[in-house]
Parts: structure tokens; sequence; C-alpha cells
């Protein structure tokens, strides 16, 4: 009779739903961590190595992207944009490689 008791109040309970509502959410929230980093290939993010990545070259939504250590800057580069330095930046010239892994510089 007592194992009809225990059985009846689970059945009777509407918060024994919840307590597995949270590791629904928490295994949906790292299934949608995992698919957003494999999905824009930014696995270096999590390399120990220094790297570099620019957004979107040569347009007005260009974003270049450095991490140095632990720590990740994001600089977007435009004309009219003040740093915190106070200083502007502006495209002086292009950068290209060559097969051979030359870089040549051609100012505007």
């Amino acid at each position: 009779m007592r194992r009809n008791l225990l059985k009846r109040d689970e059945e009777n309970d509407p918060m024994s739903v919840v307590g597995n509502l949270f590791d629904v959410a928490m295994v949906f929230a790292v299934a949608l961590m995992v698919a957003l980093v494999s999905r824009y290939n930014i696995t270096e993010i999590f390399s120990p190595e220094n790297f570099t990545m620019v957004k979107n070259p040569g347009k007005e939504n260009m974003e270049i992207i450095t991490k140095e250590g632990e720590k990740i800057n994001r600089y977007t580069p435009s004309e009219d944009q003040d740093t915190h330095g106070g200083k502007r930046g502006r495209k002086v010239g292009v950068a290209y490689e060559l097969e051979n892994g030359e870089i040549i510089y051609i100012p505007e």
C-alpha cells in the first residue's frame, strides 16, 4: 500500500516535469553553440594560437578580428570612426600574397 501512495504523489505533482526542462534547455544550448561554431568556421577562437581574421575584405563593413593570448580584439575601419585614442584610419593601399608566399603592397 505504501508503494501505491508514492506513485500517486509523483503522478499528481505538476512540478515533477519542470526538473527535466532544465536538462533539455542545456542540451539545446550546447547543441546550438556547437552548430554555430562549426557553421561559421570559428574554431580558431578556441585554439591557444594567436591569429588575425578579416571579414568582408575591401568592403565598407570590413572587420579585422585578432586574438592575442586570451584577448580578442575587433576593429572596424571607416573614415569617420574614432577609436579609443582619438585616431582615425583610412585605406592606404592593397596587399597581395603571391603563390610563393611573397607579399606585394601597392599604395593608392
